[in-house]
């Protein structure tokens, strides 16, 4: 028995060839009937905390709750739930045939994310989840959206940007050659602010994939769909999602302006407002997985970007948006939606997911801790909402009150029962999202202007401000929240990446937090680092080396190599000049998911957290690992993820500003309360602790000179709320949709 288990550790750690990996599987599957093998025995104990919070309750309640993913049939509870694997066969036979001996179904798999998609009777779930092989369970909770002046207050029309941008012209950064996924409620695609300059469309892709519905609980089905190259079954697959044809692409109308908001181009009348987005030439890869009514389920999101991660390459899907939400009372290093974001990361993705708009309760109170999945991950990129009170001048902006503020609060259960909440600091940065001009999606019929549900619901505060005469095609509407905010920084992300193809998504985010303005009188976790600025990250993008992402790839970068560009030096200035407005750069970059970092060897020398493989919260450091269908390393076959140890994670010189905002106090505004602006004036000034000998995780501590490093700016739950603070735990409700804030239409 001890030789079987180190064989599984082989294979989990990537050291055997997928011939011997599916053989052993198929061993592993014969020996599981006979109680033997490991990889399939029942879990010792402990596998209840495998189950969300929220299933676990719905399981345990003496009534079927008033949860979509829970249903009485037939005087039945049953549930539709997903299943996290760790199964070593991408199939997960054993998992599929566990499923069904419970007497549930099938109804959707992502075998590139070892995940399924189950309907099972409730009373079932605890005894599948026993299998070692489900490293966790979560219900198919629902997912819904968040809900050029753009140019001009984040930067994009500056020096070293793009300049002299007119509707009908422009030179500089435009995102060409870079593609955005966007995952939300479909892209009309004939829209004119997706043409390029020779009038064709750059919506390249659109798909669709609403496959499982949470209305349908009878029609279930286990049949395995193959991502293996050239595949018919491949072929088939692709064949049934392709939405290219579809006369109503985005019925409800927020994805199409979402993609505008990222890449719009000038549309060919010459009327205001100008609608140009942030990359006007990028390409856009339409991924459906929200209805016409702007409602979805966690199973047709993580399809959606399964699909992306296996067309990355292919397509050079350099960016994915994420302008939607999920209620979660998961961890980060649990929920579903969270791993397949981490996931897409990994490959090389530069992930931008909206903070959510559930900064204010009912009663009009601020609300900490609401930000949402896959927001909560450390990984991606979460934006928070900024109004720009309609003036390009960026003195006056202040934070949404609507903006989602962190900590994160999904939390997992220890064996003692014991919930703790992952407290990580979020949202990274934020960006103009109140009021913006998009796109607005219509039916493809010229003879009849048929209006988005969105537009058709709130005609007058949305698309009768715009003061435009609408014209098929040339359709506009205003959108607020930060689901509109979220498309900027991903905008800005396809502009670094044209300015240097080699950065990774955690150096993307690097750049954008270290370049950003801080927003007077908010504090970190309202608005993370500050408000976008386009000018500063491209600045400082343009000085790096563009081979960073290769020479990961290839393992021929060490901790504290040369990250500049040969004859490059950190720019003279640390200040840009934007609507008007000369400032500072915050120099604040979150690491660690609860630590302030800063100083020029950020960017001077490499750091190993700049592995796009590598995630880093706290005392857990994870590696998840791409396997390719292919030698060429193209299409992903499926992950491997395993923690790390003995593992450097920052290099000496980096600057730790953890210490400085001292303990946390929503009176005091201290800690993770401290204005942001407070905080990067000291970092101005000089304050920080030099690591002296970098950061190395060493036997589960993080270490620093032999010394313990405090955990910095975790939230002290019982000082917070006594000082009378309204905080989430981490299930975020609806919250409808935002029209404007802190703006009457026709009022300055």
């Amino acid at each position: 028995m001890k030789l079987f288990s180190e064989f599984i550790v082989l294979i989990e750690r990537r050291r055997l060839p997928r011939a011997i990996v599916a053989t052993f599987t198929a061993i592993s599957l014969l020996l599981s009937g006979f109680g033997l093998a490991g990889a399939h025995a029942a879990a010792s104990n402990g596998q209840a905390h495998k189950l969300s919070r929220d299933l676990q309750s719905a399981i345990d309640a003496s009534q079927t709750p008033k949860a979509r993913w829970a249903r009485d049939i037939n005087g039945r509870r049953m549930v539709q739930v997903v299943f996290v694997s760790g199964e070593n066969d991408p199939n997960m036979s054993g998992l599929r045939l566990s499923i069904a001996q419970a007497g549930g179904t099938i109804s959707a798999a992502m075998p590139a994310l070892r995940m399924l998609t189950a309907t099972l009777p409730a009373n079932k779930v605890t005894k599948v989840a026993e299998r070692s092989d489900v490293k966790f369970v979560a219900p198919n909770r629902q997912t819904h959206r968040t809900a050029s002046t753009l140019e001009a207050i984040t930067g994009a029309t500056t020096v070293g940007v793009r300049t002299d941008s007119t509707k009908t012209t422009y030179t500089g950064l435009d995102g060409t050659g870079i593609g955005i996924a966007v995952v939300d409620s479909g892209v009309m695609k004939n829209h004119e602010a997706f043409n390029n300059a020779a009038g064709v469309t750059r919506v390249v892709k659109s798909v669709q994939t609403l496959t499982t519905t949470l209305a349908d609980w009878t029609n279930g089905y286990d049949a395995t769909t193959s991502l293996q190259p050239g595949s018919a079954a491949l072929a088939s697959y692709e064949a049934a999602i392709d939405n290219s044809a579809s006369l109503a692409p985005d019925g409800f109308g927020h994805g199409t302006h979402v993609a505008s908001v990222a890449a719009g181009r000038p549309v060919t009348y010459n009327v205001a407002p100008d609608l140009t987005g942030i990359a006007p030439n990028a390409n856009i890869y339409d991924v459906k997985v929200l209805s016409d009514l702007g409602f979805g389920t966690l199973s047709d999101t993580l399809e959606g970007i399964q699909w992306v991660i296996y067309h990355a390459k292919e397509y050079n899907i350099r960016v994915m948006n994420l302008s939607l939400a999920m209620d979660s009372t998961d961890s980060w290093q649990d929920d579903p939606l969270c791993t397949a974001a981490r996931s897409a990361v990994a490959v090389g993705i530069t992930v931008v997911a909206a903070a959510g708009n559930f900064g204010k309760n009912l009663f009009g109170q601020e609300v900490y801790g609401a930000v949402s999945s896959p927001g909560n991950d450390p990984s991606v990129i979460t934006v928070g909402s900024a109004n720009f009170k309609t003036a390009t001048v960026r003195s006056d902006d202040i934070v949404n009150t609507f903006s989602s503020r962190g900590p994160t609060r999904g939390g997992r259960i220890d064996s003692t029962g014991l919930r703790t909440p992952d407290n990580l600091l979020k949202p990274d940065l934020v960006a103009p999202g109140n009021l913006i001009i998009g796109a607005a999606a219509t039916r493809v019929d010229p003879a009849k202007l048929t209006w988005n549900n969105l537009a058709t619901l709130f005609y007058v505060p949305l698309v009768s401000a715009t003061g435009i005469q609408q014209t098929y095609r040339e359709t506009q509407m205003y959108l607020s929240g930060t689901s509109v905010a979220a498309p900027a920084v991903a905008g800005t992300a396809a502009l670094l990446l044209q300015a240097n193809p080699g950065l990774t998504p955690a150096m993307v985010k690097a750049l954008l937090q270290y370049t950003a303005q801080p927003i007077a009188g908010a504090n970190l976790l309202q608005q993370g680092a500050g408000l976008l600025n386009i000018h500063g990250a491209v600045t400082l993008a343009k000085v790096l080396r563009t081979d960073v992402s290769s020479a990961i790839a290839a393992g021929t970068i060490s901790a504290g190599a040369s990250l500049l560009a040969s004859g490059k030096t950190m720019p003279a200035s640390r200040s840009s000049t934007v609507g008007g407005t000369t400032f500072n750069w915050s120099r604040i970059v979150f690491a660690g998911g609860n630590r302030v970092v800063t100083g020029d060897a950020l960017f001077t020398k490499f750091q190993p957290i700049y592995n796009p493989r590598v995630t880093w919260a706290r005392k857990t450091v994870l590696e998840r690992y791409p396997d390719y269908w292919d030698s060429k390393k193209i299409y992903v076959y499926w992950f491997w993820e395993y923690p790390l140890v003995n593992q450097t994670l920052l290099t000496s010189g980096v600057v730790d500003a953890t210490a400085l905002a001292g303990a946390s106090s929503l009176v005091g505004k201290t800690g993770v309360f401290t204005p942001t602006a407070t905080l990067s004036g000291w970092l101005l000034s000089g304050s920080g602790l030099v690591l002296s000998e970098g950061l190395v995780l060493s036997e589960g501590l993080v270490l620093s000179e032999g010394l313990v490093l405090s955990e910095g700016l975790v939230l002290s739950e019982g000082l917070v709320l006594s000082e009378g603070l309204v905080l989430s735990e981490g299930l975020v409700l609806s919250e409808g949709l935002v029209l404007s804030e802190g703006l009457v239409f026709g009022e300055p």
